[in-house]
């Protein structure tokens, strides 16, 4: 059976680039059933734009566009939810306002969904572009130094244990099951929500990867979330850099995905359960590193030979950034 496909576009002020997504989404087969789109205090003339270039491709009359406004605005994570939220189809694309789709990427992604029942999210890579749409010479997977063994790992079933250790799904990348928001939704306010979408979904079902580019991720001042792969003396300033909050704000991460997994009972295997509690436990350890370096080092040899760093992060990198990072 066809499966038909929601866009959940979300939009803030993006008039300069949203012809190029709208056309590239209109040059899609099958096209999308609807445009849902979620504007966050637009003061330009978003709506209008979106409006007008659907006209102009000649398919108004075959994608329904409904919209919301937001005032005040939402912030990202529940302008996404909310547009989520109201998508009627069985599939559901993100879409980002400033990027573009390459040809034939609703084929094949719907295609994946319709002969395997049991996927529930599907991400892929994407083209790195400059504000112009013209190729940086790099890819997403390449800025987020993704290594063939994560990529593998994913495709053999093994996505929940991948994202234990770091996100890998962008959400400009992501289609996902509508009956996926029975158990994400409402998306935890402490997470970003293609984050939580891929969590959750690893949690409960099949997550898969395809190692393709299948859109333009445009790099430009304004983006929200962008991508671009650190200089070596980049990640030493970052190792070097104030511990600051982020340790808490992930230790809050872990605990809220942590209640939501135990809210859902059976459906998550037991297994990732206690994977899930051992990460709280990591992260708890993390944020309460004494502030002083010299303090932290026995501490920090003990957490590594029980292999936490390795199972719930970056290994070496996580190591060297708590080893390194001021107090």
């Amino acid at each position: 059976m066809a499966l038909d496909v929601s866009v959940a576009l979300c939009t803030r002020n993006g008039a300069r680039y949203l012809p190029e997504q709208v056309r590239s989404i209109c040059a899609q087969t099958p096209l999308p059933r609807e445009i849902v789109l979620s504007d966050d205090g637009s003061t330009d003339d978003t709506l209008a734009v979106v409006r007008d270039t659907l006209a102009q491709c000649g398919v108004a009359d075959q994608v329904a566009l409904r919209v919301f406004s937001n005032t005040p605005p939402l912030g990202v994570t529940r302008n996404f939810e909310q547009a989520a939220r109201a998508c009627s189809h069985e599939l559901i694309a993100l879409c980002d306002q400033d990027d573009a789709w390459h040809p034939g990427r609703l084929a094949r992604m719907v295609a994946q969904f319709e002969a395997r029942p049991d996927l529930l999210l599907l991400h892929t890579d994407a083209r790195l572009v400059d504000a112009e749409l013209k190729p940086l010479g790099s890819t997403l997977f390449h800025a987020l130094e993704v290594q063939p063994a994560e990529l593998a790992a994913i495709a053999n079933g093994e996505a929940f244990g991948v994202l234990l250790r770091r996100n890998l799904v962008t959400g400009a990348t992501t289609m996902f099951r509508k009956t996926l928001l029975d158990t994400a939704l409402p998306f935890a306010p402490e997470w970003v929500h293609d984050e939580w979408l891929a969590a959750v979904a690893a949690a409960i079902g099949r997550v898969d990867v395809l190692p393709e580019p299948t859109i333009d991720y445009r790099q430009h001042a304004s983006n929200q979330i962008g991508a671009r792969r650190l200089t070596l003396s980049e990640k030493m300033a970052k190792a070097f850099a104030e511990r600051g909050d982020k340790h808490v704000a992930r230790l809050r991460r872990a605990e809220a995905l942590l209640l939501r997994l135990q809210q859902l009972g059976a459906r998550v295997p037991a297994a990732y359960l206690e994977a899930q509690r051992a990460k709280v436990e990591h992260q708890r350890f993390r944020a309460e590193l004494p502030a002083a370096r010299p303090l932290r080092l026995l501490l920090i040899l003990i957490e590594a030979a029980r292999g936490r760093y390795a199972r719930f992060g970056r290994g070496g990198h996580a190591i060297a950034q708590d080893l390194l990072e001021r107090g």
